[in-house]
């Protein structure tokens, strides 16, 4: 082989290598994918209404709710099976939603005893109702299960708006009011024009 085409060689290998490794970079982000919903949580501490232990340990009672964040992307609510109406919904997506309170509440007028529930919801036409089942695994992330009404440990009868714009990405919230007296606040489920709420109180 003459020098020349030694050198060619050699340019050629040059130039093709880093856009090998340039492209395998390329295939390799490409194939990473962001997942169809987020997570999203909500807590809201109660300074003034926690107990003499959590007051040693200098920890405020909590109340907290962590749910799956699914996205509308151009899909209608009550459409296809996204949040059929006349079935048990989970609330969110993927791993179950879940609500963790240190202090006992009444929510929309049901007690809710301190506690870890799974929360879920039942839409119909007429209304919507917040259903909490008591969670004892202690597991991080629970999986949702076949639905069973013998669990049930409050149903609580949502009241129900429309929002003139509409929310993309289901969005929940414990809003603490700031007026004196027993701590209170509303609990919101917002998404797409649905708005949902009750409200809870410290007992």
């Amino acid at each position: 082989m003459t020098r020349f085409a030694l050198a060619s060689a050699a340019l050629l290998l040059a130039v093709a290598t880093p856009l090998s490794v340039s492209s395998l970079h390329a295939q390799a982000a490409g194939a990473r994918r962001a997942a169809p919903s987020t997570r999203a949580s909500a807590t809201v501490e109660l300074t003034f209404a926690d107990t003499a232990a959590q007051r040693a340990a200098g920890k405020p009672a909590r109340i907290h709710l962590d749910y799956g964040q699914p996205h509308l992307r151009g899909r209608t609510l009550h459409q296809g099976d996204l949040v059929p109406f006349d079935q048990v919904w989970r609330l969110g997506a993927n791993a179950a939603t879940l609500l963790t309170t240190d202090v006992d509440l009444t929510m929309g007028g049901q007690a809710v005893p301190a506690g870890r529930y799974v929360v879920q919801a039942l839409p119909t036409r007429s209304g919507w109702t917040l259903i909490l089942q008591k969670e004892t695994s202690g597991a991080a992330q629970v999986m949702p299960t076949r639905y069973e009404q013998s669990k049930d440990a409050a149903r609580i009868p949502l009241k129900a708006s429309t929002l003139s714009m509409p929310v993309e990405s289901l969005t929940m919230s414990l809003v603490p009011s700031t007026a004196p007296g027993a701590q209170t606040g509303v609990f919101t489920v917002q998404w797409g024009t649905v708005q949902l709420q009750t409200d809870w109180v410290v007992r």
